[in-house]
């Protein structure tokens, strides 16, 4: 279907002059399927965002899509929906501070001692994947260095999306994906090339990850305990109430003295009790704090 086709620039008007009250209602139903919390001035993100779900499913008006929503299930309309408002934004090694923490101090400090092992990473919203692939590969970096027999790290990644998550899974990426933050050293080490300027991720890095579906509004109690959580740019889309929540469920996840790092706009709110701070020279690490 053409950018220009009459239908679905009708269907865009429609949306950009949409009532108020509908409006708040969708943003409601959003918030409470996925703890996405838009602002009132999102109309026209809205209007780009939801404009193929509207054609495909031949809803003419705002309100039409809100009574489907509520009748969906959540692999349905709704799963649909929040694909489509969920921001996923990426790259190798992202920030790069975490990654260097990581490896420079927190796998020596925690190795060091005779009863760690391994370490539990947990990457929350990890979108498509370059986050947990960028830990995996300074896992075996860090294996390779020290001649481990295995690298020292147990990685989860989870994502709302389901569309995420099977391309995490396929550990496909084409060529300007790779060229975001990914040295050539490590795309030949770590990568396949699959043709047509796409290389996929070796299988042995591959199954180092277990990847599940999570929206951050629900429990995950049952995931056990991590010594380090990733929960990076996710939490600016959601309340301050929610935030908080999260980050208490977070802290309750952690093992003591484990390491929460967030995005670089991010904060703790009202969650600073919770942790304490860590400069990372550059960048701030979080440490959980046990009462």
């Amino acid at each position: 279907m053409k950018p220009d086709d009459p239908k679905l620039t009708s269907e865009n008007e429609l949306l950009t002059n949409i009532d108020p009250a509908e409006f708040d209602q969708f943003r409601n139903l959003l918030e409470t399927a996925s703890g996405i919390h838009l602002p009132t001035s999102k109309q026209y993100l809205v209007a780009t965002r939801l404009r193929r779900i509207m054609h495909d499913h031949s809803f003419g008006t705002l309100r039409q899509l809100i009574d489907n929503l509520k009748q969906s299930g959540p692999t349905g309309l709704k799963a649909q929906v929040v694909e489509a408002m969920t921001t996923n934004e990426t790259f190798w090694f992202r920030d790069s501070y975490p990654f260097h923490y990581l490896s420079n101090e927190l796998l020596p400090q925690w190795l060091s001692k005779p009863l760690n092992q391994r370490i539990r990473v947990w990457c929350a919203a990890c979108s498509s994947g370059q986050e947990p692939y960028s830990l995996a590969m300074i896992a075996a970096e860090y294996a390779r260095k020290h001649s481990l027999a295995a690298p020292p790290i147990e990685i989860m990644a989870t994502d709302i999306s389901e569309a995420m998550l099977t391309r995490c899974r396929s550990g496909i990426y084409d060529h300007l994906e790779l060229t975001r933050g990914l040295s050539n050293t490590l795309l030949t080490r770590y990568f396949d090339d699959v043709g047509e300027g796409s290389w996929q991720v070796k299988d042995a890095l591959r199954k180092q990850i277990n990847f599940r579906r999570l929206n951050l509004v629900e429990s995950f109690s049952s995931f056990g305990r991590f010594d380090i959580v990733f929960c990076r740019n996710v939490l600016i889309y959601f309340s301050a109430d929610l935030k908080t929540d999260i980050l208490a469920r977070i802290h309750q996840q952690l093992q003591p003295e484990g390491v929460l790092f967030l995005g670089a706009s991010e904060g703790l709110g009202n969650a600073s009790s919770l942790f304490s701070m860590v400069q990372c020279n550059p960048g701030i690490a979080y440490r959980s704090v046990q009462k």
